[in-house]
C-alpha cells in the first residue's frame, strides 16, 4: 500500500547539463518507492520530447517549458506525491516562476552543484562536445549562462560524492523540515567491536 508524503512536495533539481539531476531524481524516487511513498520523476529531457516538443530554446520558450513542468509537478503535489523535477532551469526567474506556480510551502529548490569541468567530463549525451564543435548554439553552461541559485533550500555537491549520499542529503533535508517522516530514513547502525 502506498503512503502519501505528509504533504505533497515538489523537489526542483536545478543544475547545469551533466550535473547529475536525472540520476539523482531516479535514485531518489526508487528510494521513496522502497518505503511505499508515492513519488514520481519529471525529467526535463523527456518532457521536451513529448509535452514540450513544440518549444525551442529561445528565452520565451525556455520560460514556457518551465511553466508547463511546474504545473504538471504541482498537480502531482496536490495529489500527495513527492514529485522530483530534473530541469536545468538556468535563470532565477524560471525558478521563481516555478515556486510561485507550485506554492512556496510545497516547493524545495535543490541546487545540484557540479563544476563545469566535471559536467563536461561526464557528458552522457555528448552535448558539450557538440556545443564545443559549434553544432549546438546557446548551450547552457557554455555560451548561454547558468545562474546558480543564490539561496536554494539545499545544495547537493556531486563531485566525489556517491548518488546514494546525494539522495540521503535530500531525504535528511525533507525530514528536518517535516515533509516526510523521519522513520522513512534508513536506520544507520554502528557496529561495535567486542572488547
Amino acid at each position: 500500500m502506498e503512503q502519501e508524503a505528509l504533504a505533497g512536495t515538489v523537489i526542483w533539481l536545478t543544475g547545469m547539463p551533466g550535473a547529475g539531476k536525472t540520476t539523482i531524481a531516479r535514485a531518489f524516487v526508487a528510494r521513496m518507492q522502497t518505503f511505499a511513498i508515492r513519488s514520481t520523476m519529471l525529467d526535463g529531457d523527456a518532457l521536451r520530447a513529448g509535452l514540450n516538443a513544440d518549444l525551442g530554446f529561445s528565452a520565451e520558450d525556455r520560460m514556457e517549458n518551465i511553466r508547463r513542468v511546474a504545473h504538471v509537478a504541482a498537480l502531482f503535489g496536490k495529489e500527495g506525491y513527492i514529485a522530483v523535477t530534473a530541469t536545468i532551469s538556468p535563470h532565477p526567474g524560471h525558478r521563481a516562476s516555478a515556486r510561485q506556480i507550485i506554492g512556496n510551502e510545497s516547493f524545495v529548490e535543490v541546487f545540484v552543484d557540479t563544476p563545469l569541468h566535471v559536467c563536461e567530463m561526464r557528458d552522457p549525451k555528448g552535448l558539450y562536445k557538440r556545443a564545443r564543435q559549434g553544432e549546438i548554439e546557446q548551450f547552457t553552461g557554455l555560451d548561454a549562462a547558468y545562474h546558480a541559485p543564490v539561496n536554494p533550500d539545499l545544495t547537493v555537491r556531486t563531485q566525489g560524492v556517491s548518488v546514494d549520499a546525494c539522495v540521503q542529503q535530500i531525504i535528511e533535508h525533507l525530514a528536518s523540515k517535516g515533509r516526510i517522516e523521519s522513520a522513512w530514513r534508513p536506520v544507520q547502525r554502528q557496529l561495535r567491536v567486542p572488547r
